[in-house]
């Protein structure tokens, strides 16, 4: 860490913004880890783990693109607040569902599907809202990679103390306390003190203005290169979080704790990850770091997908963890240094749709392919598909930097002859 890496706190609602989404993360972290675990006991089927994500994520997918709309004509703040009451309401759901002990698998996949449309709307609008409260604008990038270590340090915290909760507590407490975090992100939106919002007119319908912003990812090669490649990560790598219950029960002959704790050294490796992001100087060149950390994802899990040492299979996803995060960090980072600032809400929803529309469709791939050819080869095969996309993205830099070089010469020979 230097002086740099806090930078973004100089602005008070950035300020409040991190102190609520991060108590509210821990109880988001807790869920996740709660329900993959009640799915799996009820199933013993890693199938069902990836039917769970799918049903997770992929309404995101479905309905991101409205969620980029509504951002973009509407006030995003009161967009936010909205979501965050109804993400609140939904874990409320799931909490009584649970703590009456009388539910079925399809009961908890239907509030799933609930909270995949409410993040429909929740992402585009909450990462374009992060721009608005950063005062200077130089400190951006630093505000998103200490995003990445907020919800990171969420899934450092959030699994272990879940796991803990699941064995002596009881599943439904999980739930309830993660309904009663939404509290802490709810009272920071009300605190803060955004410039009054402004309507402007919007002579397009809802399409005309998905289409435009399509067109607008098209004549933009840099964005639509980090969003191919956010989409061939989610769809082929990201979903090996859904095999770690397999990990910890039948690999590692452990427990909902142990669970937590694979879960937790993941958001280790990913929060130390975020940090090393969030400490960079300005301008350092994000798409080698992207490239290298892409390596890293992969070899981390091709070295922990048939480790049956346990303390060596925790370096192991550690280090898996730590390259996990720039494909998230690092692609958004990109992406809103870049947009225009009237095409942010929409750029972000196909960002969205790239990571949530994916992942489903990759942990249903996953979950399938586990049950032919098994579970360790499937996540061994995650981390060579992440090495291969790795490759990729060396292809795409060694072109830019050959295109950079001739557009330099062309500028530069002029100038020789009229010095001669």
């Amino acid at each position: 860490m230097n002086i740099n890496t806090f930078r973004a706190f100089k602005s008070r609602n950035y300020r409040l913004f991190f102190t609520g989404q991060s108590v509210s993360l821990i109880g988001t972290w807790m869920q996740k880890t709660a329900v993959s675990w009640v799915i799996y006991t009820l199933t013993h089927s890693t199938l069902m783990l990836g039917v769970t994500l799918f049903c997770s994520q992929f309404p995101s997918f479905l309905f991101s693109l409205i969620g980029g709309v509504v951002s973009d004509r509407y006030n995003r703040y009161r967009v936010l607040l909205t979501t965050q009451v109804a993400s609140m309401l939904q874990a409320l759901l799931l909490a009584v569902l649970i703590l009456l002990k009388h539910y079925e698998v399809w009961e908890i996949l239907a509030l799933s599907v609930m909270l995949g449309i409410i993040n429909a709307f929740d992402v585009p609008a909450r990462q374009s809202l992060v721009y608005e409260m950063v005062e200077d604008k130089t400190d951006l990038p630093n505000a998103l990679a200490l995003n990445s270590s907020m919800v990171n340090l969420s899934r450092l915290i959030g699994p272990a103390i879940a796991g803990l909760v699941l064995e002596y507590m009881g599943d439904g407490v999980c739930f309830l306390l993660n309904a009663l975090s939404f509290v802490a992100v709810i009272g920071s939106l009300l605190l803060m003190r955004l410039p009054q919002y402004i309507k402007k007119p919007h002579p397009k319908n809802v399409f005309g203005e998905l289409k435009e912003g399509f067109s607008y990812i098209k004549r933009t090669p840099s964005i639509a290169f980090v969003l191919v490649m956010l989409a061939l990560i989610s769809l082929m790598v990201l979903p090996f979080s859904t095999l770690i219950p397999y990990y910890a029960r039948d690999v590692f002959k452990g427990t909902a704790t142990t669970f937590g704790i694979i879960d937790s050294f993941i958001g280790l490796g990913a929060f130390s990850g975020a940090i090393f992001l969030a400490s960079l100087k300005p301008r350092t060149n994000l798409k080698k770091i992207l490239f290298i950390n892409t390596l890293v994802f992969g070899a981390g899990l091709v070295l922990f997908s048939h480790e049956r040492n346990y303390p060596l299979a925790l370096l192991f996803v550690t280090i898996a963890g730590f390259g996990m995060m720039s494909q998230i960090t690092v692609s958004n980072t990109l992406i809103q240094t870049t947009v225009s600032q009237n095409m942010r809400g929409r750029v972000i929803s196909f960002y969205a749709m790239a990571f949530f529309g994916m992942q489903p469709l990759g942990g249903l791939l996953v979950g399938a392919i586990s049950k032919w050819v098994g579970t360790t080869d499937t996540l061994m095969g995650e981390g060579i598909a992440a090495l291969l996309i790795g490759l990729l993205h060396w292809r795409y830099l060694r072109r830019e930097k050959q295109k950079a070089m001739r557009r330099r010469k062309v500028i530069v020979e002029p100038v020789v002859v009229q010095a001669v």
